[in-house]
């Protein structure tokens, strides 16, 4: 079999796990790892071998960035100092752990262990951003836990090129070194990252081209990356600055049929590339485990054990964290489900695998890095471990904690955001029909339509976009354009005033576009 005609098969076994999930409702990149392990096991499966650039450059930057885009700016700035805590607090002390406990247990010398503990650190955002797409939890617990997943990497990132630094020169690096080494990756690459993301921003201003549109869409996130890494700062960092600032403009950069071209290829790319990525996590485990010495065979004890270390310091590290932030609210007693929802949303994933497989194969002198094998196998196997616990536990766990968002509440806040677009249209009809921009009979025409909307009917007779008797189409055309922008101004105002939250707004613009599209060019 070629190599080619595996990773095509690959991709078919991936795609159909995804779809199956989709449709049983069961966490995909849960469902697609047990699934690629299985297939691991299988006898005559060849040995899966991934180059970390692989991971590193070519499908970390889309997922991170796609990641990023979700993140609404409104919720970040609610949440940025729970997050900065456990983004700098919880990493070191989870690495710390998990380096003491796998120096005990397991045959890594203590720099070994810790630099698995570095690897470890940091939750994944791609695994924690694909399991919340399946649960409907309040919008600021999203957000805390999906920006907590992104901005931890930097911290993450840092511990680990000190730890690698370390075991490979065999000196130990000084905190006055790793303090500006984390100065220099984070905000370095944070500096890169807003940098395109303003470039990018220019040049989508003027760009109407969807084709142009899409391969400036796919292109930002590899642009940052390598920028940021030839300039020996954060690469992910650059990705996740840069897909905070462009998702939170995004819609105010291009017309409605272009966002729709652009979120379908990006869509269709980032779930290749997790369905993919997640299965690959699986089918690796077998063929690291047949690469380990005898003296390394007791690696399912620290798989086990190097798991309940990173789940319980993120419990012990969470729930004081949420009893301070709910006593400093001044919100009565403290209930502890909401910090056993974040708790176990603590996934981990990509990230660690890239990491763990871009650490050297020899030190400095030429010798083979001790270990580095069981490093990978025990990182592999925690992936494994989480993400089939965690990831198919998730949902039970928050429905234990009742914290998340019924259908119904969803359900009349879009409703109440649909009578409030209405409204506006029907004031900017108003306007039109007082200056006497358009045809009487066009602009009731268009009146109907949105008075059916305000009365509840059905969204697909509303207005339609045949023509009007009294007025060419094209005038039709201009005219409900330009109440869908009233429309899409006041969508705005409302997420602007807290009335609806971004998962509202996206769709309702969603729907808006599609209804721009519908009316063809102009």
């Amino acid at each position: 079999m070629t190599d080619l005609t595996a990773l095509l098969l690959l991709v078919v076994f991936a795609t159909l796990v995804a779809t199956g999930a989709r449709h049983w409702r069961i966490p995909a990149p849960s469902l697609l790892v047990v699934g690629g392990l299985l297939i691991g096991v299988l006898p005559g499966i060849p040995a899966v071998r991934v180059a970390p650039e692989t991971i590193s450059v070519l499908v970390l930057p889309p997922l991170l960035f796609a990641s990023a885009e979700e993140i609404p700016w409104r919720e970040l700035r609610l949440v940025w100092r729970p997050v900065t805590v456990l983004a700098f607090g919880l990493v070191l002390a989870t690495a710390a752990a998990v380096g003491a406990v796998a120096a005990a247990l397991t045959p890594l010398s203590p720099t070994m262990a810790f630099v698995l503990g570095a690897v470890l650190a940091s939750t994944d955002p791609v695994a924690v951003t694909a399991l919340g797409r399946k649960i409907a939890l309040p919008p600021r617990i999203q957000v805390l836990v999906q920006s907590e997943s992104l901005f931890n990497d930097a911290t993450s990132l840092v511990l680990f090129k000190v730890a690698a630094g370390t075991a490979i020169a065999a000196h130990a690096v000084s905190l006055p070194a790793a303090g500006s080494q984390f100065l220099l990756l984070g905000g370095g690459g944070a500096l890169v990252g807003g940098a395109v993301a303003t470039v990018v921003a220019l040049i989508r201003r003027r760009t109407e081209d969807p084709i142009l549109e899409t391969v400036i869409a796919l292109v930002t996130p590899y642009a940052s990356y390598v920028l940021a890494e030839d300039l020996h700062t954060s690469g992910v960092t650059a990705v996740v600055v840069a897909g905070v600032v462009l998702g939170s403009t995004g819609h105010k950069l291009t017309n409605a049929a272009i966002r729709l071209q652009v979120h379908a290829v990006y869509g269709t790319v980032v779930f290749l590339l997790e369905s993919v990525v997640f299965a690959l996590i699986g089918l690796e485990l077998p063929a690291l485990v047949g690469q380990l010495t005898a003296d390394e065979d007791t690696w399912p004890l620290g798989v086990l054990a190097v798991a309940g270390t990173v789940i319980a310091v993120r419990l012990l590290g969470v729930l004081p964290l949420s009893a301070v932030m709910q006593r400093r609210r001044g919100n009565g007693a403290v209930t502890w489900r909401i910090p056993a929802v974040v708790s176990w949303a603590g996934t981990r994933g990509v990230m660690p695998l890239a990491a763990a497989l871009s650490i050297p194969l020899a030190a400095h002198d030429g010798s083979p890095l001790p270990h580095r094998s069981l490093i990978l196998v025990l990182t592999t196997g925690v992936v494994v471990f989480t993400l089939v616990l965690q990831g198919f536990t998730l949902a039970p766990v928050v429905r234990w904690s009742k914290i998340a968002l019924e259908p119904e509440h969803t359900a009349r806040e879009e409703a109440r955001a649909r009578a409030g677009l209405a409204t506006a249209g029907l004031a900017c009809l108003d306007e039109l029909e007082a200056a006497e921009a358009a045809p009487t009979p066009l602009l009731d025409q268009l009146r109907r339509g949105l008075l059916a909307r305000l009365d509840q009917a059905d969204a697909d007779q509303d207005d339609g976009t045949a023509s009007s008797p009294w007025a060419p189409a094209t005038t039709y055309r201009a005219l409900r354009r330009t109440v869908i922008a009233a429309e899409s101004a006041q969508l705005q105002r409302l997420y602007a005033e807290n009335h609806i939250s971004d998962t509202t707004r996206r769709r309702l613009q969603r729907g808006l576009d599609l209804e721009e599209a519908g009316l063809g060019e102009e």
